[in-house]
């Protein structure tokens, strides 16, 4: 079965707002056997809606359309398609009652008359109740080809995929299984990786297929298939999968969707009974933000500060104002210095430090744009690094954490 996902949104166009619809969108389809086609994003221009939409229909099976059902005059998706469909517009009164409801819990105030317009709806159409808003979802047939409009709010869009189509679509049409898993690795490049699982992945079937999904210091290689018997399908990727992590044991973090880097590190460290912090010059906390975006990390990790300004790195962690001098406070030597100070700040088994310049400007740190220091202290003593992560400034801050966290895993790893 094939989809299009089409986005209405001038917007979208001129970069206002980043397009994470479509990839919600997409990952949910594919995870129930329905294979996107194309996606699409255009203006919120009528002839272009009109022609999109016929274009569309010619070529597939399903369609999802998001964006422009909301109550202003910008928003004209929902006019679109009374014309594409030839179709009037009648009151939904479930709708109208949300609608009210919504406005006197949250707002306490009477929804004006263009906020109750949104209970008009197409005749044709099947309402896709939006608990979590006032533009309903629409659910429409044209000669043979569904299409779905989606409010373009990303936390709308992704409770009515959830709770109301692709509950839908399971019921409408019937579709191959498909499957995925994707095994995480990391601190070896793609090339390297194919050399080591080259008989292997010759090996495999002609129906399953490998993909290499390369970022800085970690390589995804995910599996995916479809198959009519869905044991048979889960079985085999399965127990190739299992070979996979086999043969790349040393590098290997886990699967996808089950675990993250983080969640391994949390299992080491609890395993151990023992405890992290973290001390942030250039990444600003973005380490911190990383563990504790994880649920239960209370019980390894102890806490962390940024001290950000040079003199902090001195009042808050008491390192030598000599060795700054000596060094910068871009220097493997005051990266060492401050996890050291971390660990006995925070009586925690291990620590994380990093220090760098993370530009555009270089600051009072001596080096490069992009140059990056990295000390762990653990049990056994210090590991450290220093790096140089490129000129873009966010780039710079994520290949820093995850290069920490990299660092930290082999760290624990190693006892």
């Amino acid at each position: 079965m094939r989809a299009e996902i089409i986005t209405i949104g001038d917007e979208i166009l001129i970069g206002q707002i980043v397009d994470t619809n479509s990839a919600y969108i997409s990952k949910g389809l594919n995870s129930i056997g329905v294979k996107v086609d194309q996606i699409t994003s255009i203006q919120d221009d009528r002839q272009q809606i009109l022609d999109t939409f016929d274009q569309a229909s010619k070529r597939v099976e399903l369609v999802i359309v998001t964006g422009g059902l909301g109550p202003t005059k910008d928003d004209i998706t929902k006019s679109c398609f009374l014309s594409f469909f030839e179709d009037e517009l009648i009151l939904h009164e479930p709708t109208r009652e949300h609608v009210k409801m919504l406005f006197a819990t949250y707002i306490q105030k009477s929804p004006t008359d263009q906020n109750l317009n949104q209970a008009m709806v197409p005749s044709k159409a099947e309402v896709l109740h939006n608990t979590h808003g006032t533009a309903p979802g629409l659910w429409m047939v044209h000669e043979g080809t569904v299409f779905v409009s989606l409010p373009g709010v990303p936390f709308e869009m992704k409770h009515l995929m959830q709770n109301e189509v692709l509950p839908r679509i399971r019921l409408h049409f019937e579709r191959p299984f498909i499957y995925h898993q994707t095994l995480m690795t990391y601190g070896l490049g793609e090339s390297s990786i194919a050399d080591r699982i080259a008989q292997w992945e010759t090996a495999l079937p002609d129906w399953i297929k490998l993909a290499y999904l390369p970022s800085f210091g970690k390589v995804r290689l995910r599996l995916s298939a479809t198959h009519t018997d869905e044991l048979v399908l889960k079985t085999t990727i399965d127990g190739l999968m299992v070979a996979l992590k086999e043969q790349l044991a040393d590098i290997a973090v886990g699967l996808e969707g089950q675990t993250s880097m983080v969640a391994q590190i949390g299992d080491l460290l609890n395993q151990k009974g023992h405890t992290l912090s973290v001390v942030e010059s250039c990444t600003g906390g973005a380490i911190a933000k990383e563990i504790t975006a994880h649920a239960g990390v209370s019980s390894f990790y102890r806490g962390g500060l940024i001290p950000y300004a040079t003199d902090l790195k001195v009042t808050l962690l008491g390192i030598d104002p000599e060795l700054i001098k000596r060094h910068s406070s871009v220097s493997v030597a005051v990266a060492q210095a401050m996890a050291l100070s971390a660990q006995k700040l925070f009586n925690s088994d291990y620590a994380i430090a990093t220090t760098g310049i993370a530009g555009p400007s270089k600051g009072d740190g001596a080096g490069e744009v992009g140059t990056v220091c990295i000390a762990i202290a653990g049990p056994s003593g210090l590991s450290f690094d220093q790096f140089l992560f490129g000129r873009a400034r966010e780039r710079i801050i994520q290949k820093a954490v995850d290069k920490a966290f990299e660092m930290l895993y082999k760290e624990i790893s190693k006892i």
